[in-house]
Order: C-alpha cells, then sequence, then structure tokens
C-alpha cells in the first residue's frame, strides 16, 4: 500500500499504518525472536514499536519514513506542529520520536525536544533528529544531544535506508528502552513479592532486599545495602559445612536450594526454604547471585493470601452471621467503577502532568505502578487496569454509589442528609444560625459535691451503668434532662480521669455542668441524654479486652471526654442545612464538618476560658497536645461524609491482619498481634472506630430504648424539614416529611447501609454477640413493622 493511500489527515494530526488509533494488538516483528534468547536480557516480548514523525510539511523525507514504518508494521502516528506533537506524545508515551531538524521556519526542533524530555515518562523514549546533508565541514552533534535527542539521521528519502535506520533503532537503542521499562516493571513486582529475595554481587556485596525481606528479618534496606554477606551475623542451627557446600555450588554457576537457618536481626532464628541463582552478566561471567527466601511456615502463604482476595472484604473475617438482614440492601464492599472506551486516552494525558510532579503522594505512586504494569500487560489485564485507574481518580474511594433514587428513597435521603455538605443553593432565602456565645456556669444546678453526695434514687439508677443494658432514660428522668453530669461523675470516677489529669473532682463536675449547660435540651435527640448515651458506650467498649490491648490511658482519657462533648452546641440541625441555609458556623468553617467543627473547637473553648472548670489545668504541655489531638480526632470522626473511609481503613489495618494470623495458626503469637493493635496508625483508627459505634449504637440497644431513639431522631428530622420548607430552603430529607415518613422503613435502610458493616466489623474485633443479637432482633422488628405497612414506631394496640 503506498503512503499517500494510507494517510488519513485531520487537523493537525496524520496517521499511518493498519491498525486504527487504540488498537494494541502487537504485530509481529524481528524483537519476537528473541524472547527467551539469554543473549538478549529479559525473557520478554516487546510490543510492537509506537513512532510518532513530526514533520511540518509532507515531502519525500516525510514519506520515505511513513512507508518504511508500514513495511515493519509499526504503529505510527505524524503531526505537523509542536503543539499536536506534544499532545500525541502525552497520550501514547512513543516508543521513537523522530523530528524534522531541516527547516527552522516551520519550528525548533531542539525547543520541542526539550518539552518531551520535560515529561518525566519520556525517559525511556527514542528521540532522533532528521538533519540536512552538510554542504561541507561536519557539525557536531553536541547541541543535539544537549536537547535531548538519542541520535541523528542525515537525510535521505530512499525508503529502504528509513526503513534500515528503523530496524537498527528498534533493535538497538529501542530494544534497550524497552528492557529499561521491563526492568522498573520487574523492581515493582519484587517490592511486592511475599518472598524474602536478596539480590548480591559478584563480590557478595548486598545490593538490594525487598519489603519482605526487612519485615521477615527485621532489618531495613539501610542497614544492609553495600555490606558484605559475611557481616551479616549466621544463625548457629546450620550444619558447620553448610555454607561451604552453599559457595562451591553457586561459584560454579549452578543454582542452589535446600533449608537454610537465617538469623533475624532480634537474634531469633528462622528456618527458610532458599534458592539462590547465579547471574550471568557481562563477558559471560557471574555478576549477581539473587537468592529468594521462604519462611518454611509460609508455604501456603501466597494461596491463603489469594483465598482472602478472591474473599469477600471487611466483615467476612467472621461467620456469615447477620446476612439475613441485608437482603435488598447496597453491598458497600462489592462497588465498581464503569469504564469507558476513551479511558485509555484519558489516562496517558493524566499520567503525564502526574509524572512530572516532584512529590509523589502514595496514590501517585500507585497509579505509576498501575500504568508501568500495563506496558507489558495482555490486552484484557490493560483494560481492567484502565477501569482501576478510573475508580482511583474519584474522590469518594470509600463511598458506594448508589443506583437511582427510586430504588431506595430512605437511603437516598440518609446520605444525602448525612453525607454531603449541602452546597446546592436552591433558593435566595438566607436562614442565618447566629453563633451564641456558650452558657457560663449554672448557678442554679444543685448537682452534688461529689458522688458521695448523689441523690439515692440518681444513684440507684445507675447502678448497672456498665451493663450495655443500661436505661439512660430512667437517669434523664431522675436529672430532670440533666443525665450527662451524673453518668460522667461516675463513669470517669470509674476510669481514675481525675487522677490522670490531676484535677481535682469539683473541677471535672464544673466542668461536666458547663458542657452539659451547652447541650439543648430542646433538640428531641442532639441533647445531653444523647451525649450520656455515647459516654456510655464508649466506657462500655473501653473495658472489651481487644480494645484495652490496643490503647493507653492517655487514649481511654480521650475517649470518654471526647463522647461527653462530641455534640456540644448541637443546634437540632444536620450540616447540609446549615450549609443551604447560609449559617454563620457554615461560613467559618467553609462548608466542611461544620457541627463537629464546632463541637471540637467550643468543647476547647469552655474548657480553657475559667480555671474553675479547666480539667486540663494541671497537665503537662505536651501531654495535653497528644489529649487534645487525638480529642479533636475523635470529635472529627463522628462526620458522616468520612464514614465508610473509616471503616474501611479499620478493616484493612486491622481486621484483616488479625484474621490472617489466625488463619495461619498465629494468633497466639503474641508479639503479631501486639504489633498490630498498638502501632500509633492503629490506634487512632480503634478510636475512630470506638467512638463512631457509640455515637450511633442505638439500632445495637435493648428494643425499647432503640424505639425511643428511633422516635426522637425521626422527630429531629422532621422538624428540620418543617424548618426547610417554611423558609423555603432545599429539602434535604424529602422522606422524614412527618405527614407520610415511614420510620420502619427509615430505620431499616440506616441499619442496611451505615451499621451492619460497621458492626459486624466491631464485632470481629471487640467481640460484642450481645450487641449484636440486639441489632438483628431490633431489624426484624422494623422489617415487620414495615411488612404489614405501617409507618409507626410501634404496632397499633391490639
Amino acid at each position: 500500500m503506498g503512503c499517500a493511500s494510507s494517510i488519513h489527515i485531520s487537523d493537525r494530526v496524520v496517521y499511518h499504518g493498519k491498525e486504527s488509533e487504540d488498537s494494541h494488538s502487537p504485530q509481529q516483528t524481528n524483537a519476537t525472536q528473541h524472547q527467551g534468547n539469554p543473549a538478549s536480557g529479559l525473557p520478554l516480548k516487546p510490543p510492537s514499536c509506537k513512532v510518532l514523525l513530526v514533520f511540518a510539511k509532507e515531502d519525500s523525507q516525510s514519506n520515505g519514513f511513513c512507508r518504511a514504518c508500514e513495511k515493519a508494521n509499526y504503529r505510527c502516528k505524524m503531526a505537523r506542529t509542536p503543539e499536536s506533537a506534544l499532545e500525541c506524545f502525552s497520550e501514547k508515551h512513543h516508543d521513537l520520536v523522530i523530528i524534522d531538524h531541516r527547516h527552522s521556519r516551520h519550528f525548533d526542533a531542539e525547543a520541542l525536544c526539550r518539552s518531551m524530555r520535560a515529561v518525566n515518562s519520556s525517559e525511556n523514549t527514542v528521540i532522533v533528529a532528521v538533519v540536512k546533508r552538510p554542504d561541507r565541514e561536519e557539525a557536531s552533534v553536541m547541541p543535539l544531544i544537549n536537547a535531548g535527542f538519542n541520535r541523528r539521521y542525515v537525510e535521505n528519502a530512499n525508503m529502504m535506508a528509513c526503513y534500515n535506520e528503523l530496524l537498527q533503532l528498534e533493535h538497538g537503542e529501542v530494544l534497550a528502552q524497552f528492557k529499561l521499562r521491563a526492568g522498573n516493571a520487574i523492581f515493582t513486582a519484587l517490592e511486592q513479592s511475599q518472598d524474602a529475595i536478596e539480590i548480591t554481587s559478584e563480590d557478595q556485596v548486598i545490593q538490594y532486599v525487598n519489603p519482605a525481606y526487612e519485615s521477615i528479618m527485621g532489618y531495613q534496606q539501610s542497614e544492609l545495602i553495600g555490606k558484605e554477606i559475611i557481616e551479616v551475623p549466621k544463625s548457629e542451627k546450620n550444619k558447620p559445612d553448610l555454607l561451604e557446600t552453599i559457595n562451591s555450588c553457586i561459584l560454579k554457576g549452578k543454582e542452589w536450594q535446600g533449608i537454610y537457618y537465617a538469623k533475624k536481626k532480634n537474634g531469633d532464628s528462622v528456618q527458610q526454604n532458599v534458592k539462590i541463582t547465579p547471574v550471568i552478566g557481562q563477558g559471560g561471567k557471574i555478576r549477581h547471585y539473587v537468592s529468594i527466601n521462604r519462611p518454611l511456615n509460609d508455604n501456603n502463604k501466597s494461596d491463603k493470601s489469594s483465598e482472602r482476595v478472591q474473599a469477600e472484604s471487611q466483615t467476612d473475617i467472621q461467620s456469615s452471621k447477620h446476612k439475613d438482614r441485608r437482603k435488598g440492601s447496597l453491598d458497600v464492599r462489592s462497588t465498581t467503577s464503569r469504564g469507558s472506551d476513551g479511558s485509555s486516552q484519558r489516562r496517558h494525558s493524566s499520567m503525564a502532568r502526574i509524572h512530572s510532579m516532584t512529590i509523589e503522594a502514595p496514590i501517585t505512586k500507585v497509579i505509576n505502578i498501575i500504568n508501568a504494569a500495563q506496558e507489558s500487560s495482555p490486552m484484557p489485564v490493560a483494560e481492567a487496569l484502565d477501569r482501576v485507574l478510573e475508580i482511583l481518580r474519584t474522590t469518594e474511594l470509600y463511598s458506594p454509589q448508589l443506583g437511582t433514587k427510586d430504588e431506595d428513597p430512605h437511603t437516598n435521603d440518609l446520605v444525602g442528609g448525612l453525607m454531603t455538605d449541602g452546597l446546592r443553593r436552591l433558593s435566595g432565602n438566607e436562614y442565618i444560625l447566629s453563633t451564641k456565645q456558650p452558657h457560663h456556669l449554672p448557678s442554679h444546678l444543685t448537682t452534688p459535691l461529689s458522688l458521695n453526695d448523689i441523690p439515692p434514687r440518681i444513684a440507684q439508677t445507675m447502678e448497672n451503668e456498665d451493663s450495655w443494658d443500661f436505661d439512660v432514660f430512667t437517669l434523664e428522668a431522675a436529672t430532670m434532662k440533666r443525665p450527662l453530669t451524673y453518668l460522667g461523675l461516675k463513669i470517669f470516677s470509674r476510669f481514675g480521669v481525675c487522677e490522670f489529669l490531676n484535677c481535682p473532682e469539683a473541677t471535672l463536675r464544673s466542668w461536666l455542668q458547663v458542657i452539659e449547660a451547652n447541650y439543648h435540651s430542646s433538640n428531641s435527640y442532639h441533647n445531653s441524654s444523647h451525649a450520656a448515651d455515647v459516654l456510655h458506650a464508649t466506657a462500655y467498649f473501653l473495658c472489651k479486652e481487644r480494645v484495652k490491648q490496643s490503647l493507653d490511658p492517655i487514649d481511654e482519657v480521650a475517649a470518654l471526654i471526647a463522647a461527653t462533648v462530641h455534640d456540644v452546641d448541637h443546634p437540632g440541625r444536620t450540616n447540609s442545612f446549615l450549609c443551604n441555609a447560609g449559617s454563620e458556623l457554615a461560613i467559618l468553617y467553609n462548608d466542611t464538618a461544620v457541627l463537629e467543627s464546632h463541637h471540637a473547637a467550643l468543647a476547647f473553648q469552655i474548657t480553657t476560658r475559667d480555671d474553675k472548670c479547666n480539667i486540663f489545668k494541671n497537665i503537662e504541655r505536651n501531654e495535653y497536645r497528644t489529649l487534645r489531638q487525638a480529642i479533636i480526632d475523635m470529635v472529627l470522626a463522628t462526620e458522616m461524609t468520612k464514614h465508610f473511609e473509616h471503616v474501611n481503613k479499620f478493616v484493612n489495618s486491622i481486621n484483616k491482619p488479625l484474621a490472617a494470623l489466625e488463619e495461619n495458626g498465629s494468633n497466639n503469637d503474641e508479639e503479631s498481634v501486639k504489633s498490630i493493635l498498638t502501632s500509633p496508625e492503629n490506634r487512632i483508627l480503634v478510636k475512630r472506630m470506638l467512638i463512631k459505634c457509640a455515637d450511633i449504637s442505638n439500632p445495637c440497644r435493648p428494643q425499647e430504648l432503640c424505639i425511643e431513639w428511633a422516635g426522637r431522631i425521626s422527630e429531629e428530622y422532621f422538624a428540620q424539614t418543617d424548618e426547610e420548607k417554611r423558609q423555603g430552603l432545599p429539602v434535604v430529607m424529602p422522606v422524614f416529611d412527618r405527614n407520610t415518613c415511614s420510620i420502619p422503613k427509615s430505620q431499616i435502610s440506616f441499619i442496611d447501609y451505615f451499621i451492619t458493616d460497621m458492626f459486624d466489623a466491631w464485632d470481629a474485633f471487640a467481640d460484642l454477640p450481645n450487641l449484636m443479637q440486639h441489632l438483628d432482633n431490633n431489624f426484624k422488628y422494623w422489617k415487620g413493622l414495615d411488612e404489614r405497612k405501617l409507618h409507626s414506631l410501634r404496632p397499633p394496640p391490639e
């Protein structure tokens, strides 16, 4: 086929060859003859060469390269301008770029080459300059090299001359660059391998160890790189002549495999199945040794891990109990993104920008690894990785995707009301919630001076406060809607908070009083009774064995304080309402975590402005900063927009590793369990999960308590909907209309979408069978009402 007949011209880019623009199927080329040949280096099949020709105008030279590419079965594109060339290159990352350097009046070839080299992904691209045939003296190639060109081609329009040049390039520089790219992918594989891998030089100097080696042996890379093997301590459990046997074998160029005891950094010996392979390099000599080590008790690890990957994530680390509750609900663990045909183009254009970043975020590293893996992947794998990249580009990595609104309006409204910041402005009306001055310490309260002065009738209601079945509503009635101060005094005393903070009990009492005074008793749900309920649940969870193993005393104190203040000064309206209403708080906190930020900030304002209630007054500065940071983090964790992020991180960082230890029979390995439970990052996740579960534990309470809480939250949402309609604001949760709402349906949706997965995960960690039984019973109760088409909290009397 002639060149002219095979060219399709668009505005700026000319396409050549037999394949379509997005085709990636490799063509049969001479390069495949190297496959499996040790002399050729890596036993990988290079893909068909991708060529970009940059010629401002069509002439005999451009046509010569065009026909040569077609003859070689290369995928070829022609760009006419520097702009189109850069755009095309950023999108496709060609193996070979040929730039016309003969006519400077059309464009600056050296400037174009420098622009291409500025893209990180160009480091494995071969760029050739087509130069004029010299009239007199031969010019230096240094300006071309400095601009980033790999070599020059003296103009020769003969098709066979162009063809031969392309073949030399493919089997020389292009193939070498392909091996470098493949080398990056191979090192990525080494980094991900579960086997411990060590690479040494011909002189037995350690040059590389992978993360699995660090994890198994307890060393850091920096402690080993550059050291001779003989400098690393050896285990005394090996036979005296074993090392000599190994060395005599590998020095002859033979592979050795067998059982070997390695000595970990802590002095323990670990029995490993070891394979040491000599690598022949330049001059036919041994240049490296590759050692692959697998602990003998981990032989089935890869099989088990692949089974775990295929298994459902999050809560299937325990039995499949409670699944009957989830019928018809959204499975937050199987959400996928829907890719598009143009995803490959979008990937390459965005990757050019990502590669140019000087500071790589973890997500950038992940995307780079995936992109590298795509280079030599078959089409089905490349397409699947395209879909992975589409998912990673979304901002809501942890939030499940809902179907249409009609599928479940109750769930949709709950998500809209609890997990968004309500930035839609459907009305010009401004509803200003004034930032009220916090209440000062009430002088009229007759709260006792100490625990010993609590009236008997109130003390009696708190006798079982360490039980999950504790009834906070009885305490609410006995204390005339001031349960937080009394329950706080007792729970804080039980956990020794005053002793930890070095503060008098009178200061704690004053603090509890002023915090409670800043809760709104007019709210049907978000009042001090809710705070007392969350404090009670927090104290209950803190007594669980796994939680105690994970947290320090400062964490326990932080959790109790955070629970006490987590909703202080709550206006009885959601974040979405405040943002839509243009409230002062929403403006102050930029429509982001508005209420949670206010609760945390106000709590510290109240506490520190008056010595009479400053419970932090006597603790050391660094301890105060640590405590403050933990309290703020826990209060902010109660914001629902990051609900699934917190739950997923807890499952992936704590539940799954603990389950893996159990599956491998290592659950009695106290050190391994302790390292998971007590790492600083995981302690933060435990505290977040603890307060989140305490905050929305109502569906796990005994049935009568659950029903009462459901009625209270529904009433608060009804009042918000009423006010939104009065003010002409967007109605955030339309289903919460007091005239039409089905409370059973709203509870079913809340349990399905938010509660089940979270408490399955928390139960797997903290062992809470009584809560899970209550959850089952309550779900069946709401289901029963819904099946009878009832909208109320309770069935009508017989």
